[in-house]
């Protein structure tokens, strides 16, 4: 069975269920229903996702007026005074808001719950296709909120393919990428493994700096504003061999591997050697170990760093459409060991974060009502443009032809970086201004859109994939790399891509004492890592290393590994679950 026809049968059935459970009241004893007289609804949305505050502007808030008569205030914890405690607050006065977008981490799913501050949306499911539609999703976000029963709220990114396939679109969330225009220029040297990355992009350095007259110019920079329980900058090229993250451990995608961060001769350790031996090679930025993500972002936007982490970074502040016209950008490598890591889709939905209507919802039918259309298409459309580069709305955006979808002059404008103001009867204002300020992807924009048959992502369209490759840099990066069209096609092809079912794994809580250990435990991890980084030699190196051990060691290490390890194999244990719950699934 397909996942969208699993997803459809689900529906009778949750549909039986909701319609049998209509007259109940649900959390405490709601009829707001039938006070609901459709008048306007200021509603208040405590959104720990959002990065705006204040009430949803231009064009999206008309779509939401004309179809829900509601409008959004946004109250953001990562933009309020007082963020951090905002959820803490807003949660012992019982009332964290009318709709919630709220993380389950650590315990606090169960606490929601528990706490009564969201409620059952049961009784109001009647009809609610989208949101009966994902049942499988709902019920999974039930053993991460501790209920047995019931609808307390949905989970994002859910998707409708099998959670084996990568959940990227065109490009990998992780990948070393390098300015291609350099790399052509110093003759595309072999680059067998990320060691030889070094004297490649000394070589790059070397050339940039002639070509444009200064020295001003560094292959690689880093920032340390991410950094968490290790240097940030370190884990990346960890994941293009197959590890990502969680807490001490990295744990590679398949399961068949689990480090500490501190394992004599590990990933980790490979990566601040490799650091290390580009900053004697002269080839890091000496602003590293004081900049912050902006200050570097600016150097990658004024072509003064020539390899970067992601694509996301060095492809979105340098590829411009002037800039790959003129035959220069970032462009990944052909590193000929890498097995990037990839995030599988999540037919379940990552329950990490969720959106609930809140226990003290004034209308909460009409929330319901809202949430089941973000969950449609129209909704994953419309909504989506800020979260992961959906097509936004039709008419505007893009329209509907006999070859396919394809993007009006407008929404070309827009999706691709650029800025216009949005034609009054669409609600006025400039598009940038109008996108939603949820920030929540309810489903996967790269996910093929049932009632088109094409994705809700519109770079990944027929029509705007010619135009995409039709530039000098696209195409000499193309031909030079076995004639495939995009980066996620070329790993995949050649083996380079290792995927983690999406499970959408949350850790339990964690112990006070587990915590303060941490705190101490990362400090010395990222300050050595640092020190480490910029050694004077492989000597001073080694013993920065043999050092941070010893002091970690005393510290407790060994206890929070215990933890970190065990949440590292049942979130393999989850994803091994939930590919052969669907490889059956699909074989029936």
């Amino acid at each position: 069975m397909s996942l969208k026809k699993k997803f459809v049968a689900a529906t009778a059935v949750a549909l039986a269920a909701a319609m049998g459970l209509s007259a109940c009241s649900g959390s405490g004893d709601k009829t707001a229903s039938a006070e609901d007289d459709g008048s306007l609804y200021v509603v208040d949305v405590f959104d720990e996702l959002a990065n705006y505050q204040g009430t949803q502007k231009g064009w999206f808030a008309k779509i939401i007026k004309d179809k829900f008569n509601i409008e959004l205030n946004i109250v953001a914890p990562n933009v309020a005074v007082g963020g951090s405690t905002l959820f803490d607050s807003r949660a012992a006065s019982g009332d964290l808001g009318d709709l919630v977008v709220v993380g389950t981490g650590d315990g606090k799913g169960e606490r929601l719950v528990k706490a009564d501050l969201i409620m059952d949306m049961t009784p109001y499911l009647g009809g609610k296709d989208n949101i009966n539609g994902f049942k499988n999703a709902t019920d999974a976000l039930n053993e991460v909120l501790g209920v047995d029963e019931g609808v307390y709220g949905l989970p994002n990114s859910i998707s409708f393919k099998s959670p084996t396939e990568a959940s990227e679109g065109l490009e990998p969330t992780f990948g070393p990428y390098l300015r291609w225009d350099y790399y052509k220029a110093v003759g595309y040297p072999e680059i067998n493994t990320l060691e030889d990355l070094v004297p490649v992009l000394k070589d790059m350095q070397d050339k940039a700096r002639e070509t444009e007259g200064t020295d001003d110019i560094y292959a690689m920079s880093f920032f340390k504003d991410w950094d968490g329980n290790m240097m940030n900058n370190a884990k990346q090229p960890a994941c293009y061999y197959g590890y990502d993250e969680l807490g001490f451990v990295l744990a590679k995608a398949d399961g068949s591997d689990y480090q500490s961060i501190t394992e004599e001769g590990g990933i980790y350790e490979r990566v601040l050697r490799f650091f290390n031996e580009a900053y004697r090679a002269g080839i890091v930025d000496p602003e590293s170990t004081t900049q912050n993500y902006d200050t570097m972002n600016q150097k990658y936007k004024d072509g003064k760093v020539l390899f970067s982490f992601w694509p996301w970074l060095g492809q979105a502040a340098y590829n411009t459409v002037e800039n790959k016209e003129a035959g220069k950008g970032f462009m990944i490598a052909p590193l000929q060991d890498q097995k990037i890591f990839s995030y599988g889709a999540s037919p379940n939905g990552d329950s990490k974060t969720i959106i609930a209507v809140g226990s003290k919802a004034e209308h909460p039918e009409r929330l319901v009502e809202f949430i089941d259309w973000l969950y449609s298409s129209e909704g994953a459309y419309d909504s989506g443009s800020q979260t992961g580069g959906a097509a936004g709305p039709q008419g505007l955006n893009w329209e509907m032809t006999d070859d396919g979808p394809v993007l009006t002059e407008f929404g070309s404008t827009v999706i691709n970086g650029g800025s216009a103001n949005v034609p009054e009867e669409y609600g006025g204002g400039s598009y940038a201004d109008g996108v939603s300020a949820l920030n929540f992807t309810t489903i996967v924009a790269n996910d093929v859109d049932p009632e088109t048959g094409y994705t809700f992502n519109a770079q990944m369209w027929p029509s705007e994939l010619e135009k995409a490759n039709a530039n000098p840099l696209n195409q000499d990066w193309s031909e030079h790399m076995g004639g495939y069209s995009t980066t996620m096609e070329y790993l995949e092809a050649n083996d380079m891509i290792t995927v983690a079912p999406g499970a959408g794994y949350v850790t339990p809580p964690e112990d006070s004492q587990i915590s303060t250990l941490r705190g101490s435990i990362k400090t010395e991890i990222v300050n050595s890592s640092w020190q480490a980084i910029v050694a004077g030699s492989e000597d001073e190196f080694d013993q920065i290393l043999s050092d941070m051990r010893e002091k970690v060691e005393g510290l407790g290490m060994e206890q929070v590994l215990e933890v970190d390890m065990a949440n590292a194999k049942a979130q393999d244990e989850a994803r091994k679950a939930i590919a052969a719950e669907y490889a059956e699934e699909s074989a029936e």
